[in-house]
């Protein structure tokens, strides 16, 4: 086997290893790095300082404006009592004892309504807390909750999802984000109804346990009295305003963001009481995002080098030439096998499609089928332990892989993986 290739799998498990093991990926990331490239032949101070940070660099310099508003906007709805007030009212029409529901469903609503799923963490995690509180489920479960509502069925398989894992395809292959509605539909009801189901058996074992709610070492989560919150209608206006600002006069994410703070800030200003507090909290927002985005960052500038070893086009060219006869199928793993290597579902599809899309239609493979298996596709090991989303989002909930990636493993990536399957099987018979 090709050195190189034997080293970016090295680098990977070892990536992998770290993260669950609770080594910062800040630490990891550069080391195994380091790995990949020094079995690729690459010089390594050169393939950390432009490889590795390039991408590192890249993507934070794309992306900080977004983490940082969705910082402030999350720590400005939690410290003015409107996230508890929003997560109250939920529970209250819901019920307590489908508060996993609630979360997914809310997070669902975001991320379908445009609202990227790194903003979404950021949202939610108040949210969620609130409405975790309420029905005392233990807070591990949160992520788990918000994976499953941001990062598989409004990812990448209800129709019309404006998420970039559903445009993509359609710079390949013609098509639109309502391709294959049929074999959408089914993924996102085997994930929704599979991974809801997954995670109430969780609770329900969690609460035999004797598990509660507990704010642990959520710090900066702070249990407000019900008598002091702010009404329901005016908590969910700066929610709303963000995704109408998106979605409906097609105003960029960072503006929405800005002007969803704004409004937050004054429609509840008598619950920050004074320009202290406002600082406070506009502070611990925006500093709390420097951590997210440079996890993530770090987590792209690995893919980065792994994308620029000698082994990675031979995984790629292997890929083109373990052909299964089956054009959909053939999608199917190519781009779960590059999504995880390089933690990232867009990037592992972008890679996926720019190297094969040609031979996957040249097999016979229909362009609307193809689009949706494979945007399926890409919501599956792409959220192995190294994922930037999935460090995120444990970091924004003060969490840890020990502590929650199991339920992240099983809504994110196995039950999506199976989803991805159905699909090909679906457009094997011809069903769209």
């Amino acid at each position: 086997m090709d050195l190189s290739l034997i080293g970016i799998i090295i680098g990977l498990a070892g990536l992998m290893y770290a993260c669950m093991k609770g080594l910062s990926i800040i630490v990891a990331a550069p080391i195994f790095s380091l790995v990949v490239a020094g079995t690729g032949g690459l010089p390594l101070l050169e393939a950390f300082l432009e490889t590795f940070m390039g991408g590192a660099v890249g993507y934070v310099k794309a992306f900080f404006p977004m983490f940082m508003l969705g910082a402030v906007f999350g720590k400005v709805m939690e410290d003015t009592g409107a996230a508890s007030a929003v997560g109250n009212w939920v529970i209250d029409k819901i019920g307590s004892d489908k508060a996993i529901l609630a979360v997914v469903a809310a997070c669902g609503v975001l991320t379908y309504g445009g609202i990227s799923l790194f903003v979404v963490v950021f949202t939610m995690y108040p949210l969620a807390m609130g409405i975790f509180k309420e029905a005392d489920l233990p807070r591990r479960l949160i992520p788990g909750s918000i994976a499953l509502g941001a990062f598989t069925f409004t990812m990448t398989a209800i129709p019309g999802t404006p998420q970039i894992q559903n445009i993509i395809p359609t710079e390949f292959f013609g098509t639109d984000a309502m391709a294959a509605p049929i074999i959408g539909l089914v993924g996102a009801v085997i994930m929704s109804v599979g991974g809801v189901m997954y995670l109430n058996r969780e609770a329900r074992k969690a609460k035999e346990n004797g598990e509660f709610f507990d704010v642990g070492d959520a710090e900066e989560y702070e249990d407000v009295s019900a008598d002091e919150l702010p009404s329901f209608g005016l908590s969910i206006i700066p929610l709303v305003s963000v995704v109408l600002l998106l979605n409906l006069f097609g105003m960029d994410i960072n503006a929405a963001l800005f002007w969803g703070v704004v409004l937050a800030i004054v429609l509840l200003w008598d619950k920050l009481e004074t320009v202290a507090q406002l600082k406070e909290t506009l502070n611990t927002g925006a500093t709390g995002s420097l951590t997210a985005i440079m996890n993530t960052g770090l987590a792209v500038g690995f893919g980065s080098v792994v994308q620029a070893v000698p082994g990675f086009d031979t995984m790629v060219e292997g890929l083109t030439r373990f052909t299964f006869g089956n054009p959909y199928l053939y999608g199917v793993v190519s781009t779960n096998t590059l999504a995880g290597a390089t933690g990232s579902a867009s990037g592992g599809m972008s890679i996926a499609l720019e190297a094969l899309s040609e031979s996957f239609l040249a097999m016979g493979g229909n362009p609307e089928m193809l689009h949706r298996t494979i945007a399926l596709a890409s919501g599956g090991l792409d959220v192995l332990p190294h994922n930037g989303a999935v460090i995120t989002l444990l970091i924004v909930c003060g969490l840890t892989h020990e502590d929650s990636y199991k339920d992240i493993f099983v809504v994110s990536l196995a039950i999506p993986v199976l989803a991805g399957l159905v699909g090909v099987l679906l457009a094997t018979m011809g069903i769209a």
